[in-house]
C-alpha cells in the first residue's frame, strides 16, 4: 500500500508540469497492463488548471486506456495465467483474491464484465489480461471496453468542463459510488433491451 501511495504522488506531481499529458498518458496506458495507479486522479488534477480542454484529456485517457487494454489482452494471450502472478519489488501487483473475483465475473457475465470493469472501479488490468487468458474475442473485448472506458472518463471531462472547481470535492467524494450506480443502470438498461429484443424474437416466431 505505500508503495502505490508513493507512486500515485509521484505521478500527481506532474500535473502542472510541462509532462503533463505525456504523464497522463503513459499513466494510463500502463493502468491497462501492470499499472496500480487509476489515471482518474491526474485527469481532474489537469483537468481543473484547464477546464476548457477537460473533454480532450478525458478522450486522451478513454484512447490510451483502451490501447493498453488490447496489449493486456495480447499479453495475457500469449503467457496465460503466469501472468496474473507477476510481481515488483517483492509485491505482488495482483492479489489471488482480485484474480478470484475476475474469475467470477466471467464466469458469470462474460461480455458484461468486460464493460462493467471498464466503467467500474474494479482494476481493469485484471480484466483486460484475464480476456486474453481466456481468449476472449478481441473485437467484442474493443467495442466493450471503448463504451466502458469513454462512459467512465468522459463523465469526468464532462463534469469539470460544465462546473469546474465546484464540482472537484463532489467528484473526489462520490465518483467510486458514481461510477457503480451508473454502471448498475448502464447494465440494467442493456440487459432489458436484450430482454425486449429476444421477446420480440420469440413473437415474430409464433
Amino acid at each position: 500500500m505505500e508503495l502505490q501511495h508513493d507512486l500515485a504522488q509521484w505521478i500527481l506531481s506532474f500535473a502542472d508540469s510541462p509532462w503533463a499529458l505525456v504523464i497522463l498518458a503513459i499513466s494510463s496506458f500502463t493502468e491497462s497492463i501492470f499499472n496500480p495507479i487509476p489515471p482518474d486522479a491526474l485527469l481532474i488534477a489537469i483537468s481543473l488548471l484547464k477546464t476548457q480542454h477537460s473533454i480532450w484529456f478525458a478522450t486522451l485517457v478513454i484512447l490510451t486506456s483502451v490501447s493498453g487494454a488490447l496489449v493486456g489482452h495480447f499479453i495475457g494471450k500469449k503467457f496465460g495465467r503466469p501472468i496474473l502472478q507477476m510481481t515488483f519489488k517483492g509485491n505482488r501487483l495482483i492479489s489471488d483474491n482480485m484474480i478470484t473475483k475476475a474469475d467470477q465475473l466471467f464466469d458469470r457475465y462474460g461480455v458484461w464484465a468486460v464493460l462493467i470493469a471498464a466503467f467500474s472501479p474494479i482494476p481493469y488490468k485484471l480484466i483486460a489480461i484475464g480476456a486474453g487468458v481466456l481468449n476472449f474475442d478481441r473485437k467484442v473485448f474493443l467495442i466493450a471496453s471503448l463504451i466502458g472506458r469513454t462512459c467512465r472518463f468522459m463523465l469526468i471531462g464532462i463534469f469539470i468542463f460544465f462546473f469546474g472547481e465546484q464540482i472537484n470535492q463532489f467528484i473526489n467524494d462520490y465518483l467510486g459510488l458514481i461510477t457503480w450506480i451508473a454502471a448498475g443502470c448502464l447494465l440494467t438498461l442493456i440487459v432489458c433491451l436484450i430482454a425486449y429484443r429476444v421477446f420480440i424474437f420469440k413473437r415474430t416466431r409464433k
